[in-house]
This record gives structure tokens, sequence and C-alpha cells, in this order.
């Protein structure tokens, strides 16, 4: 197909700072990129979008995996309240992939603060996630670059449900706050995304940008507190890995290859982090 073609010839756009290179020059003279072409699939990417088309990858996955554990669930699915409607069972979430204290501590499955990501637990959970991603990947991808923004993504994500289930697990249960058993949602990183936009303000002297996005975070974490069922530690976990990885991959910085690469290979984490649960979780619950 003409979309899948490798360009061999002629100039290409810097997927860095967006000047004309050849596209089999090694360096860019502007910005220092080394292969600025990709190797003449730059053009091809660039077709995807800023984000390089991760914001829709997360949005399909995300959906698949939520009609699966539906599936899994066996007829089993909630819907008594507003945020419960088609909720699929906790064992089919945790069988995909669900995180918190008891699947990390009691059953050693530690890779599942990877997997819980892509996980959610009801129409509204995934209808609202989705939107979240949807407003702040492309922006995220925007000002720091699609490589570092899934990465980002993806930091946030583990930090998120790493201290969730250290809090359900070892923490003394605080008012209004409190770990979590099990958990799952794109929310960790969410706020990591929210989290890196806020280091950049402050990276970049942007009030404007740096305002809007702590207005964002505080305005989820209150709305978090008040409703039932919120992860908080998820969210302050996610918003601090973020900030810290937007901190380490410095958004003033040009992207390079290796956050490309980084990016690869956190898809690919997630990806086995899913498979990992999947086959643990048949050893442990075998098909009836």
């Amino acid at each position: 197909m003409a979309f899948l073609k490798r360009q061999t010839t002629g100039s290409v756009v810097c997927v860095s700072c967006g000047s004309l290179v050849g596209v089999n020059d090694e360096t860019c003279l502007n910005c220092g990129r080394r292969n600025p072409g990709l190797w003449g699939f730059a053009p091809m990417l660039r077709r995807l979008g800023n984000d390089l088309g991760f914001v829709q990858f997360v949005i399909w996955t995300s959906s698949a995996l939520y009609v699966v554990s539906l599936i899994l669930s066996r007829g089993n699915i909630g819907g008594s309240g507003l945020f419960s409607i088609l909720s699929p069972s906790v064992p089919s979430l945790f069988l995909l992939g669900a995180s918190g204290a008891v699947p990390v501590f009691l059953y050693d499955r530690w890779w599942t603060v990877v997997s819980a990501s892509w996980l959610h637990g009801s129409l509204l959970h995934i209808d609202f996630n989705m939107m979240w991603v949807r407003d702040l990947g492309p922006v995220t991808a925007d000002v720091y670059g699609a490589g570092r923004m899934i990465i980002i993504y993806t930091i946030a994500g583990i930090f998120g449900f790493t201290l969730s289930s250290l809090a359900g697990g070892y923490m003394i249960p605080l008012p209004l706050l409190r770990g979590a058993q099990f958990t799952i949602g794109a929310s960790a990183s969410i706020f990591g995304l929210l989290g890196a936009l806020v280091y950049y303000g402050r990276r970049t002297g942007s009030q404007l940008g740096r305002g809007q996005a702590v207005r964002y975070a505080v305005i989820l974490f209150v709305f978090g507190l008040i409703m039932p069922g919120i992860d908080n530690y998820a969210h302050a976990g996610g918003f601090a890995g973020g900030y810290l990885a937007a901190l380490w991959l410095d958004p003033l910085r040009p992207e390079k290859i290796d956050h490309i690469i980084g990016a690869l290979v956190c898809l690919v984490l997630s990806a086995a982090a899913i498979a990992a649960s999947i086959i643990g979780g048949l050893s442990l619950f075998p098909a009836r």
C-alpha cells in the first residue's frame, strides 16, 4: 500500500525539529538528530499524526480489552448504578492483569503495574479515561515528541500502580485516601501526562500551560476524593512519575531515535505484561 511505502530519494522533514533533510542524511544539521528521516519511514510515521497513532492505539486496545473482560465475565456483569454499568467481574480483570495489593503481594504478579493501565472497570470508566487520553496525548506529544510521550505514559502508570499497591498492602488507610486491593485504569498514566505538562510549563516558563495543567490535576484529584472507588494513590503516583520522567527526558532537548526505540520497548513490555497475566492466571484458575 502507498501508505506503507518507504521513501528512498529526495527530502523529508526531520522528525525532531521539522527542518528539511535528505532522506538518507545521517545527521540533521539543524538539531543534530541522527537518522532524521528514519531511514525513509519518517513520511509514513508523520501520516499517523504527531503522536504516531498512539492515542488511537490506546483507545482501540483498551476498548478491545474491555470487551474481552466482559466476555470473560460470563454474564457476571455489574450494572446496578451509574458508575457500575457494564462492570466486568473481578476474576476477569485479574486474569487480564489488574494490579493492586492482592495481585502484587499475595500472588506475586508484580508485572501488573504495567498491564493495569490498559484495563477498565465500567463503561463510564473507560469513556472518561479515553476522553482524557484523546485530549492530553496529542498536547504532550507536541511538546515532548511521540516517543517521549509514550515513555512518560508508561512510567507514570508503573509509578501510580506501584504506589497504590504499596499503600493497599502496607499503609494505614486515611480518610478519603486508601490504597487499593485491586486497581485498574488509564488514569494513573493520564495524571502522568498532566505531571509532564506541569514540568514543561516550569521548564519553559509558560505560566499558561503550567497553570492549566495544574488546574486539571487539582480538579481531577478533588473529584477523586469525592467520588467512591477512585484510586487517588494511583493518581498521585502517576502525577509524580510523569513529572520525574519529564525531568529526566527534558522537553527542551530534541527527540532522538533512542526515544522512539524506548517507546517501542514500553509497548512490548505492556503486551508482555498482559500476556504474562493471562498465562499465569490460567494456571491459577484453569478454564472450566
